[in-house]
């Protein structure tokens, strides 16, 4: 049962292996969650699988319905589904998750020339939304496994309190969410995944993940 008291999260390609697999920890946890999809039919039917009282919508009711916008879809269709959930999000959170992967050589880095996927969003929404980028390096395997991910999140914004809410969000999915700094540095764990995923396929392992140390007495961010 979800908890009233926890925002409300709407996950922009949330039939995916990623945005389902955030999905269903986050529900698991109490938390109401509406996945989207250009299919509110497909959104609606994978809510089913999924349970714990996750609902589906198209991607901008979905968007539309929350207080914290993840946007889980290929950068192939970033940009578009940005432009698509644009009016839905003003003056909201919105999770940049996107990787900017260019087959066929996902497994080496390349970068857009803007920077990163999540300077790219916050262009395209605006001063308006409080952009925020993490979950580029958790494995949607682990996540359908069940429990939380052994991995950290590194989270990234220019504003402050956005980032903790989703630190925060990040706990519950994964070991635990780790400030990275303002949104530029994005560019680092969005390079990251393409490494991972190397060294996924080098060591033949199924998802190779990110962990900080030195920060056993870190305090607050």
């Amino acid at each position: 049962m979800s908890d009233a008291s926890k925002p409300v999260i709407g996950i922009i390609g949330g039939t995916g292996d990623l945005g389902s697999g955030l999905a269903k920890g986050w529900a698991a946890a109490g938390y109401r969650v509406v996945i989207g999809s250009r299919s509110s039919e497909k959104a609606e039917g994978v809510a089913k699988e999924l349970g714990h009282g996750v609902t589906g919508a198209d991607n901008v009711g979905a968007a539309q319905a929350a207080d914290i916008v993840i946007l889980a879809v290929p950068f192939s269709s970033h940009d578009q589904t940005i432009e698509e959930i644009k009016g839905a999000v003003a003056g909201k959170i919105v999770v940049d998750a996107a990787v900017p992967l260019v087959p066929p050589k996902v497994s080496t880095v390349q970068l857009p020339s803007a920077g990163s996927a999540a300077q790219i969003a916050q262009r395209l929404l605006g001063e308006g939304v409080r952009v925020v980028s993490a979950f580029h390096n958790v494995g949607a395997a682990k996540l359908h496994a069940g429990g939380r991910v052994d991995c950290d999140v590194l989270v990234f914004s220019d504003d402050k309190e956005a980032r903790n809410a989703v630190i925060e969000l990040a706990g519950v999915v994964a070991r635990r969410g780790v400030a990275g700094g303002p949104l530029a540095n994005s560019a680092a764990a969005e390079a990251m995944t393409s490494v991972l995923i190397w060294i996924n396929r080098q060591y033949k392992v199924p998802g190779a993940g990110v962990g900080i140390t030195g920060l056993e007495t870190a305090g607050p961010t």
